[in-house]
């Protein structure tokens, strides 16, 4: 199933979209279903029900056509990110592809040098933004904005000190990040999280795609476009540390909780990197593009 936020001039609301392309408003079913609707409030709310919200979710999308003023179409709505406001910072993982370390080495006149466990840090809530929306680019805070195409893990059951082995136990679905970035900030502070933690510069969506829906992911390729010119392009196959990996070590000591958002890295052909460097600008569109997932577009605007 794909899990989407969106909203038609009443508010956010939950929905499910359906293989044509409509969505089906969950409250709006579960009301007409007779189940109690707080429990369809969110995306968040369907992640925290856990395996009893994922059958239920699934018997409303089988009898949707019982429930016709619940099925919208996708022209009359606004997308927002799956989850407009995670509960806590969005966990990000640096420096997880070969060929991105060698372009920052490269850029820095260093040695390339692999890390030996993942590099971890989060951006702020204020961050995430959904798709179509505007990235700001204040020149007063950054003259270095940077894109970042990446595959975005749902966490789906609480846990902690969870074994590689058993981290799939613990996805509930993937979803497509912009890990939008301000590369003079993160000069300038000697460290990632001011400038990846600018307000907008974490597009997410457009939708959460279950788990069983994507089945492996490291079959999954991402890419990024700017203006329709191709920048980025991988595969999961090509993370240093893989999904199962990262999970372990990020739960070593440190509970998971459903609706935790971990970002797994971005591949080469990033802007400060290119010779000469091609930052962002007033009025560039990006494109951020996973299969089987979706493509997330959102358009930088200066303010």
């Amino acid at each position: 199933m794909k899990f989407a936020t969106f909203d038609g001039g009443k508010g956010p609301r939950a929905g499910v979209r359906l293989d044509d392309g409509r969505l089906l408003c969950l409250r709006t079913a579960a009301t007409r279903a007779g189940a109690d609707p707080e429990a369809w409030s969110s995306v968040l709310a369907v992640i925290q029900g856990g395996e009893a919200a994922l059958a239920a979710a699934r018997d409303l999308v089988a009898r949707a056509g019982e429930f016709p003023e619940a099925v919208v179409a996708a022209d009359r709505v606004r997308l927002l990110a799956p989850i407009p406001r995670p509960v806590r910072n969005p966990f990000c993982v640096g420096l997880n592809y070969v060929d991105h370390v060698a372009e920052g080495a490269r850029v820095r006149l260093a040695e390339t040098k692999l890390p030996e466990v993942p590099t971890f840090f989060t951006k702020a809530t204020n961050a995430v933004t959904g798709p179509d929306a505007e990235v700001r680019l204040d020149p007063k805070v950054t003259r270095r904005l940077d894109y970042e195409v990446e595959l975005a893990v749902v966490v789906g059951k609480a846990g902690r000190d969870i074994p590689a082995a058993r981290a799939f136990e613990h996805v509930f679905g993937y979803t497509v990040a912009n890990d939008v970035s301000a590369r003079d900030l993160q000069r300038r502070h000697q460290q990632w999280f001011k400038g990846k933690s600018l307000d907008t510069t974490l597009p997410l969506g457009p939708w959460i795609v279950t788990a069983d829906e994507i089945g492996d992911p490291t079959t999954l390729s991402l890419s990024l476009t700017v203006n329709g010119e191709p920048r980025q392009n991988a595969t999961v196959a090509q993370m240093i540390f893989d999904i199962p990996t990262i999970i372990e070590h990020l739960s070593a000591g440190l509970t998971l909780e459903p609706g935790d958002v971990i970002c797994t890295g971005t591949p080469s052909g990033v802007g400060y990197a290119m010779d000469p460097p091609r930052l962002l600008k007033d009025g560039d569109v990006m494109a951020c593009t996973i299969d089987r997932i979706g493509t997330l577009t959102n358009v930088v605007r200066e303010v």
